[in-house]
């Protein structure tokens, strides 16, 4: 590979700042990593990412990334104790029925959010050429009398002198996350801040974690009921260890899931489905619920500047931030650090036009995914094109027809697990099975409440 510079520092040691850092590594003589929070060695959630405690998922595309970056990663996973399986083969309900399974082939890692990252942290920090200051804020970037290029940033070290220092770099490469200071930053310099795109969906996650039984799952790796308009309170209800199973309840639009231990049951026997609450109503708790909300999937448009000082660049959430729900989010920052890869590859410095131009092609799918699936609940705000109506109409088709057929089930997932395009789900031969089981848009399910009191669990709706 051919040496780029003498230094890249990368802002942010989270996901998406650690694949980046991984892949710098191979064109940067060195790559300093630069972290607010104590990470090493942490495999619980930190104060700078409190979502981390709720549900997460690495699917299919994320994962064959990380495994292509760190041979090995999964089977170190599974030795740890982390569950594995097929996305297509656990229990998926949308609009209220059960889709039928199928084996897709598609590996899907239900690792708690921090235990994953500290074994990614791990292999990155083990690279010869990557160093991470930890307990470290940044103060802002360095850059050249004209602001045309970014030479460094400032940063403090909170256990370190009570002085900034900077450190130089070659590039500079933002993963701070939502948060991020680069529009202020931009502002500062001179420069034009990025127009953003926001879908304001008003969710919140509520998370508790419970003993596992052997009967709670029946052999699926995870039960998620999918939150739609019909039936707007989802969950997503998964083993993440060998003894320890996680419940995350899901509510959008100011309807949130409660911390008072009752109330949250009681949310869960709301769920259309009595799959989660069956499980959990007897089950041992081992913490108190806890929630984080989500106010705003957030797009930032960096691809349409027509000014951006060089030697800077931003990934991850800090580019374009996907309603959690979904899935994407780890998944999207190994897509992007593909990308910068094919960019150092080039055997010169990312430009950042050009690097942002590839991104935001890169997201473009899910993109259309997430913020036109949330569209489709009317309280949502967001503008709603042709397209994204002609979208969710045929999509609830298709996930009707998933409850008869588990090829649709199996090209649902290869999309979900951004395998395959959108558009794969319109290819004829889909677009045949879809309409020999739904020509018109179907009704939703009903809930297993609409069931008569004395409904058995057979006579139940599924």
């Amino acid at each position: 590979m051919t040496q780029l510079g003498a230094r890249a520092v990368v802002l942010g040691g989270s996901m998406g700042g650690l694949l980046a850092a991984r892949v710098l590594a191979e064109s940067y003589a060195e790559v300093i990593v630069v972290e607010r929070d104590q990470v090493l060695g942490v495999s619980t959630p930190r104060r700078g990412a409190p979502h981390t405690v709720h549900a997460h998922g690495l699917h299919a595309r994320g994962h064959l990334i990380l495994e292509e970056l760190f041979p090995g990663l999964t089977d170190e996973l599974r030795a740890a104790g982390v569950p594995t399986g097929d996305l297509g083969e656990m229990r998926w309900f949308f609009n209220g029925r059960r889709i039928q399974p199928a084996r897709t082939g598609l590996v899907s890692v239900t690792a708690p959010r921090p235990v994953l990252e500290n074994h990614v942290r791990n292999r990155v920090t083990a690279i010869a050429n990557v160093r991470l200051i930890e307990e470290c804020d940044v103060l802002g970037l360095v850059a050249t009398d004209d602001h045309e290029q970014i030479v460094g940033v400032r940063v403090l070290r909170r256990t370190g002198p009570a002085e900034a220092e900077v450190i130089d770099a070659d590039l500079v490469v933002d993963a701070t996350g939502r948060g991020s200071r680069t529009p202020a930053w931009l502002d500062e310099l001179g420069f034009q801040r990025p127009e953003e795109e926001r879908v304001k969906v008003g969710l919140a996650y509520t998370t508790r974690h419970y003993r596992t039984r052997a009967d709670m799952f029946d052999g699926v790796q995870s039960i998620n009921p999918v939150a739609s308009p019909r039936h707007p309170r989802g969950a997503f209800f998964g083993q993440v260890a060998p003894e320890v199973c996680i419940l995350s309840l899901t509510g959008v639009l100011g309807d949130h899931p409660p911390t008072d231990p009752q109330a949250f049951l009681e949310f869960v026997r709301s769920l259309p489905v009595p799959d989660v609450y069956e499980a959990v109503r007897d089950a041992e708790a081992l913490d108190a619920p806890v929630s984080f909300r989500f106010p705003a999937s957030v797009r930032r448009r960096y691809d349409r500047l027509l000014r951006f000082p060089d030697r800077l660049l931003v990934v991850g959430d800090a580019f374009c931030s996907f309603n959690p729900v979904y899935g994407q989010g780890m998944s999207v920052a190994a897509v992007q650090a593909m990308t910068l890869r094919s960019h150092l590859r080039a055997g010169r410095p990312p430009a950042p036009h050009a690097f942002f131009t590839d991104l935001a092609r890169a997201i473009d799918a899910p993109w259309d995914i997430s913020a036109g699936g949330d569209l489709d609940f009317p309280g949502v705000e967001g503008r709603r094109t042709l397209k994204v109506r002609i979208g969710n109409a045929y999509m609830a088709r298709l996930q009707y027809a998933a409850t008869r057929d588990p090829e649709v089930t199996n090209g649902f997932m290869r999309v979900a697990g951004l395998m395959d395009p959108p558009e794969a789900l319109m290819r004829p031969a889909m677009v045949r099975r879809v309409l020999r089981h739904a020509v018109r848009r179907p009704q939703p399910g009903p809930s297993w409440h609409d069931a008569t009191p004395c409904a058995g669990p057979a006579e139940r709706p599924r």
